[in-house]
């Protein structure tokens, strides 16, 4: 269904800079590790599935670790930022939609796996990242929906309410983090062909292309796309912005 052209350009961070990424073995983390190593060396973190990455590549520093609480949390920050002798950003990809069903038959621990996993974790990965970048300045990267902004739908409401807290988040995290030079964004995603639709939602073939339809530009959003605006933010370029949730729709909502 996408018509994207991939330009010729990729944009680039400054070389040296250690970057953790959390989910990295999704969708988009894929595309935003790949992204990475086009450009000059740096060192990735690169946490979820080994076995997707090139074992090979001395860049990358395969991560694998369950998310059960702040722990396990602040230990992959900390195992990165050891490996790699400190870490200058840090990409939340991470997160999940785990109950399909409508909203008014949740059970208590259903809600809050839904908010430890999209909410709690993200700040858990920022705070201890931050801990680690008080001396020279860093980056931090969260992620949002732009569905959040309209109230989710039935069957991923908690979802959107974890991501419009997120949202709360980024504007206090970059508040903290200002007079140490940490700036810290977000991107809130549209319809994005990542697979996260099909993964989480179960969506047939003929639905994305419904879902695409709705979309202004007739199509959703390639994640070469989402990756090169995440490293635009992870750039020097964006040296000015921090505070911000910057959306990626294609018009969606509009």
């Amino acid at each position: 269904m996408s018509v994207f052209t991939k330009p010729d350009w990729v944009p680039q961070v400054k070389p040296g800079k250690r970057i953790l990424v959390t989910g990295a073995t999704g969708g988009l983390g894929r595309a935003l590790v790949n992204m990475l190593l086009k450009g000059p060396d740096c060192t990735i973190g690169a946490h979820g599935n080994s076995q997707l990455f090139d074992s090979a590549d001395q860049r990358v520093l395969p991560l694998q670790k369950t998310f059960t609480g702040e722990a396990d949390c602040a230990a992959l920050v900390d195992e990165f930022a050891n490996k790699a002798g400190g870490i200058d950003a840090l990409v939340v990809l991470s997160g999940a939609i785990h109950f399909s069903g409508h909203w008014k038959d949740m059970e208590g621990a259903d809600w809050e796996t839904e908010m430890a996993i999209n909410l709690n974790q993200p700040f858990y990965l920022a705070r201890a990242a931050m801990r680690h970048m008080t001396d020279g300045g860093g980056r931090i990267l969260l992620t949002g929906t732009e569905s959040a902004l309209h109230g989710g739908s039935a069957t991923s409401f908690p979802y959107a309410v974890a991501k419009r807290g997120t949202e709360c988040m980024v504007q206090g995290l970059a508040r903290e983090g200002a007079p140490a030079g940490i700036l810290v964004n977000g991107v809130r995603f549209g319809y994005i062909e990542s697979g996260f639709h099909q993964r989480w939602h179960n969506r047939t073939p003929e639905q994305m292309a419904e879902r695409a339809e709705l979309v202004p530009l007739k199509r959703g959003g390639h994640v070469d796309e989402a990756a090169a605006l995440m490293i635009y933010l992870l750039s020097d370029w964006a040296g000015f912005i921090t505070g911000q949730m910057i959306p990626l729709t294609g018009g969606d909502w509009l």
